[in-house]
């Protein structure tokens, strides 16, 4: 076969597959070009929601609450600062959610959560400070727990993902609608309620009344707790290889807190800690009856579906 022979059947058999890419089946779709003028449509940017500036509040809340657990035990000084600055942070971050236009549903359950962890933390200490009364400190654990989950599971199940567990209608309770849509109310209820758990938590470093045994250890007793209030509470020097260490020193100043703020701060609180628990329980009462609603509403569509 002579050179010419082969260049004319290379020819016809590219000929044939231009002609089958431009009309059969096996033609591969060329992109569209690009008219003069016209722009690519710019992709929307993924939000990450995680560092949206509310929740980054909130993770310094938790932060400053785990710091305030680890003092509690013996530094009543530092742990009331960082657990009074990590609860005035909980108005931060709802100002910073609306000024920043960052409301999220994670970052809602973020911050109940961490409201219900610290503060059950601080109650459980006092349970293991003043034993008698553990019962009621865990009345107040299981009330507060209990309320606050079955509102906001009843909120989200009857209103949907995006329902804020806040917006309560005055038809469903007076009392819940005048305690969340007023920003003024919920501050004052929330903070002064903390304050009276603070306050309980101070004068059991502080009043020789509610512990009788804090500050006059029981003579020859063997020491089994370095927890303040025990009745074998030991003297400093005796928990420390030098009195002059910064440990002793610190427990020694930790015993010889003043009782007077604590007890003005527990009582100037007082009442507004029990209004707040009136509010838990209608809230449990309001949150059961909205499951309830749901679950029979959900019985008769069911009924309709088998007629």
């Amino acid at each position: 076969m002579s050179a010419r022979t082969r260049r004319q059947k290379a020819a016809l058999a590219e000929n044939s597959e231009e002609s089958e890419g431009s009309n059969g089946a096996a033609a591969t779709p060329s992109k569209p070009s690009k008219k003069r003028g016209q722009s690519a449509t710019p992709e929307e940017p993924r939000e990450n929601i995680f560092l949206f500036a509310p929740n980054l509040i909130g993770y310094f809340r938790v932060v400053l609450a785990i710091a305030s657990l680890y003092y509690m035990p013996l530094h009543p000084r530092t742990c009331s600062i960082l657990y009074s600055i990590s609860c005035l942070l909980d108005a931060l971050d709802g100002y910073a959610a609306r000024y920043f236009n960052q409301s999220t549903t994670f970052g809602a359950v973020l911050d109940m959560v961490t409201d219900r962890c610290t503060t059950s933390c601080l109650i459980v200490f006092l349970s293991s400070a003043w034993p008698r009364w553990a019962i009621v400190f865990q009345g107040l654990i299981c009330l507060d727990l209990a309320s606050h989950y079955m509102h906001m599971y009843a909120t989200l199940s009857r209103g949907g993902s995006n329902e804020s567990h806040k917006n309560v209608k005055a038809t469903q309770s007076w009392l819940l609608y005048q305690y969340y849509h007023s920003k003024a109310v919920l501050f004052v209820c929330c903070a002064l309620n903390e304050l009276f758990f603070i306050g309980l938590y101070l004068l059991s470093f502080s009043s020789p009344i509610l512990s009788p045994s804090l500050l006059q250890p029981i003579p020859d007793a063997k020491p089994s707790s370095i927890q303040p209030g025990n009745p074998a509470h030991p003297a400093p020097s005796s928990l420390f290889a030098s009195p002059w260490s910064a440990g002793a020193l610190e427990m020694a100043r930790a015993n010889k807190i003043d009782s007077f703020w604590p007890w003005a701060i527990t009582g100037v609180s007082a009442p507004v800690m029990f209004f707040k628990q009136v509010v838990n329980v209608v809230q449990l009462v309001n949150a059961s009856k909205m499951l309830a609603e749901g679950d029979l509403e959900t019985r008769r569509i069911n009924r309709n579906k088998k007629k």
